[in-house]
């Protein structure tokens, strides 16, 4: 199907709309039904749930420059706001299949680097500024500029080393591997000497077997029945087993005495936007909001570069339809993580489990974020879904996606060096960002030695001399 700016086909506008709702999200035009974009919104949400519970785990445990913590009850509350809030706004206004949450490598930013030098307050204020930042990036067309910038060869690496990312975190958080003991990987949990073992990991088997049973007979939903298939039997197993909770790790399939909690929005709006320049020096305040703004930046074009070529609705080139209001969405998230202090609210990678079952439209979003809204006052109920059965929609959505490898021009090893790092160095550093970084670095230095200068460009050597100073500015001093 030829896409245009909308994502549509020519041959298809002529067709006539069957409702407004089908106006609007462009559903028969990009092949899609409203039963696909429920199921697609709702699997999208149990696959990126989990970050209801992490969220608060990893802001909630650390202390800010004055020891002080933000309170995990008001975390979940705000991480599940911020999510259901730009979720929606991004189906509404991006039209797109994507999902929002708190991003996790600005998280990592925010809790490891930030708060130990200012308060809380003060770094939410800079992820306000991140926010701000990006947004202005994009009115400026410096946003596009980059994404249209990048080849073709490099774009469908991005997508494969995304694939391979959201397997090894799926892999990690069902504790089928773990940081090893002799080495950097091994199979089963940490503790477990290498081997597979506990009920846990038999449910993740389980799910994963399930669904990639119903995936390879064409089943609509197979995902889907997957999770809940494995949600199913873990709360079998975990009350016949009599396993704790802490054996299950994010998420206990505990069956709520109470499925209602009240929510608490106590740290909306508790924001100290100029208080980090001073506190922490301009220096240091400047090179925290840079290493915000690059890894939320790229973190978000190779996620919506990869659910674009995944949901097949971008253009030629890999251009996603509506792709400004997409990209100024993503920086009101930024914003809106700031304001809710749950971290920057960003494009998920998770997205792609729910493209996997058919979505193709904002519609599914709009589902996703209102189930988000939903589990503020129903967390118990989404609670139940261990990381196990969740982890099952990870893996495979990475296996579907390195299926676009077959995209990349191997037989040019101009292209294949740069390829196989931006692929490789996403799960080795644990990092998106960073694979992109390595692999523009990589295109540009190859393509130069080759005498091919004119097929980098300008905008490419730029952005290897800023990934070449965020790569070395801690060595540098900074």
């Amino acid at each position: 199907m030829t896409s245009t700016k909308d994502g549509v086909a020519p041959e298809a506008r002529t067709a006539p709309a069957r409702s407004w709702l089908d106006r609007f999200f462009f559903i028969s035009e990009r092949g899609s039904t409203v039963g696909r974009e429920i199921r697609g919104g709702l699997t999208t949400f149990m696959a990126m749930a989990y970050i209801i519970v992490l969220n608060p785990i990893i802001l909630g445990g650390v202390p800010d420059a004055n020891g002080d913590f933000l309170s995990p009850a008001q975390l979940t509350t705000m991480t599940a706001l911020a999510a259901g809030l730009v979720t929606i706004m991004m189906g509404l206004v991006g039209r797109a299949p994507i999902a929002c949450a708190a991003a996790l490598g600005v998280m990592a930013v925010v809790a490891y680097q930030a708060a130990p030098v200012m308060t809380w307050p003060e770094v939410m204020g800079l992820v306000v500024w991140q926010g701000i930042a990006i947004i202005a990036m994009v009115v400026t067309g410096v946003r596009t500029a980059v994404m249209n910038a990048l080849p073709h060869n490099l774009k469908m690496a991005i997508g494969v080393g995304i694939g391979l990312f959201v397997s090894l975190i799926g892999l990690s958080n069902a504790g089928f591997v773990s940081a090893g003991e002799g080495g950097l990987l091994q199979l089963g949990s940490a503790g477990g000497g290498g081997h597979l073992d506990g009920w846990p990991i038999l449910v993740f088997v389980s799910g994963l077997v399930l669904a990639s049973i119903l995936l390879v007979r064409r089943v609509p939903g197979a995902i889907f029945y997957g999770i809940v298939g494995a949600t199913v039997f873990a709360i079998i197993v975990h009350y016949t087993a009599g396993l704790s909770d802490e054996a299950w790790g994010s998420g206990s399939p505990s069956l709520p005495g109470n499925p209602v909690a009240a929510p608490d929005f106590g740290l909306l709006f508790q924001v100290d936007m100029f208080g980090a320049w001073s506190s922490a020096g301009v220096t240091t305040a400047g090179v925290i909001l840079f290493t915000l703004v690059l890894a939320g930046f790229f973190d978000a074009l190779g996620t919506i570069l990869a659910i674009g070529t995944k949901a097949d609705i971008a253009g030629e080139g890999g251009q996603m339809p509506r792709v400004n209001q997409i990209l100024v969405t993503d920086g009101a998230g930024a914003v809106t993580g700031g304001l809710t202090s749950s971290s920057a609210t960003l494009v998920f990678v998770e997205s792609t489990a729910g493209v996997s079952e058919g979505a193709r439209t904002g519609l599914a979003s709009v589902v996703t974020g209102l189930f988000f809204l939903a589990a503020i006052f129903f967390a118990p109920v989404f609670g139940i879904v261990p990381a196990q059965a969740a982890s099952v929609a990870m893996v495979l959505v990475g296996a579907m996606m390195m299926m676009h490898i077959r995209e990349i021009d191997w037989s040019d090893i101009s292209i294949a060096i740069p390829a196989f790092l931006t692929i490789a160095m996403m799960p080795f550093t644990y990092d998106i960002a960073s694979g992109i970084g390595i692999g523009i670095i990589a295109y540009t230095i190859v393509k130069t030695a080759q005498g091919r200068v004119a097929e980098v460009g300008w905008l490419m050597w730029l952005l290897s001399a800023v990934f070449a100073f965020h790569f070395a500015m801690h060595a540098l001093g900074f």
